[in-house]
């Protein structure tokens, strides 16, 4: 690690050991990564690249990822608690990382993390701050408490959550497209009831009755079956955790036996995943009409190595002094990869 760091500096410098970097990377603390993860953390596309915004909104979803496994020590124990399993104790502690993420670009707007047993809607509640007037909001059904919806509303951001079937909420104006009004925590709110179905490789179908609550209430712009095929691009935030746990960890645990380390550790991997991720943004916005999420993540990521791998001549014709053009170095090998075709999106 340390050689690649220092592979462009013309002058020789120390090796530390591997203690020395431990402790320097101690006294360090999470702070300047926090802050490294929230100067890239943002939208990280024009409001009029294909597939960012739906009508005058960008669309960003809500979602938490409880998979992420950390070593076995107390002190992480400790903080995180011990979940149990349906075999006892779960094994290693895990942790529980909240972000909201914009569904276009599966960039990252903002995030937190902690302990599971808080649940996804007390870290909700804390990125809620975060949305402004511009954003659609799309969530499951985790997030579609009195409470939550209220603080989005104040936030000025419209939203699409999907609610349980045990709430039934009163009827108050039923509307041409099959849609109602309905009153909520003070909101006045449209609720949509749709089937969703899903037909396997062996020609079977399953699905269940989605139930949305939406601010987006005049049925004549936003009608039913435009919102219900929106709702689809909540998932594009399952493909950012899949991103960050598989590709980038590879489903390793993290390294750090303590919170302050997974603390480090944690902002460090969002602020690489965001920066891959604005770079790789930046590339496709130069090909003409190319939705952003048709981008590899796996490609941007193995260029991005190549070229610190080689970082005295990462990019043909690159000269000492000049500054090295990542953006075209990635973009180059994705757009190698981007097939012409539209991506096909699930009915």
């Amino acid at each position: 690690m340390w050689t690649k760091l220092v592979a462009g500096l013309a002058a020789p410098v120390a090796e530390p050991s591997e203690k020395a970097l431990r402790d320097l990377r101690r006294r360090i603390g999470s702070a300047p990564v926090r802050r490294l993860f929230e100067v890239l953390a943002g939208p990280p596309a024009q409001p009029t690249t294909p597939g960012v915004s739906y009508r005058r909104w960008r669309t960003v979803a809500f979602d938490g990822c409880s998979s992420l496994i950390v070593p076995s020590h107390e002190r992480n124990w400790s903080w995180l608690g011990r979940p149990a399993s349906r075999l006892g104790e779960a094994g290693y502690p895990r942790l529980m990382l909240m972000t909201l993420c914009e569904t276009g670009t599966r960039g990252l707007i903002a995030a937190a993390f902690g302990p599971v047993a808080r649940g996804e809607t007390y870290y909700a509640q804390q990125l809620a701050p975060d949305l402004t007037p511009d954003m659609l909001l799309l969530a499951d059904r985790a997030f579609h408490t009195n409470d939550l919806l209220t603080q989005v509303a104040r936030q000025g951001a419209q939203f699409l959550v999907r609610c349980t079937s045990r709430r039934h909420p009163p009827v108050l104006t039923l509307l041409p497209d099959g849609s109602y009004l309905t009153r909520v925590a003070g909101l006045v709110l449209r609720v949509i009831e749709a089937e969703i179905r899903t037909r396997a490789a062996d020609g079977s179908t399953f699905g269940e009755t989605y139930r949305l609550l939406t601010t987006l209430t005049d049925h004549r712009t936003d009608p039913a079956h435009q919102l219900v095929r929106l709702y689809h691009e909540r998932w594009e935030i399952e493909c950012a955790y899949l991103a960050l746990r598989h590709t980038l960890l590879k489903g390793r645990v993290l390294r750090s036996k303590d919170p302050a380390g997974l603390t480090q550790e944690l902002w460090g991997l969002l602020a690489l995943y965001q920066a891959l991720r604005s770079v790789t943004v930046t590339a496709m916005e130069t090909r003409y009409c190319t939705d952003p999420d048709r981008a590899s993540f796996i490609i941007a990521l193995e260029a991005a190595r190549d070229t610190v791998a080689v970082i005295t001549g990462p990019i043909a014709g690159h000269s000492p002094g000049t500054q090295a053009d990542l953006v075209g170095h990635i973009g180059t090998r994705r757009s190698r990869a981007t097939s012409t075709r539209p991506r096909l999106r699930p009915a």
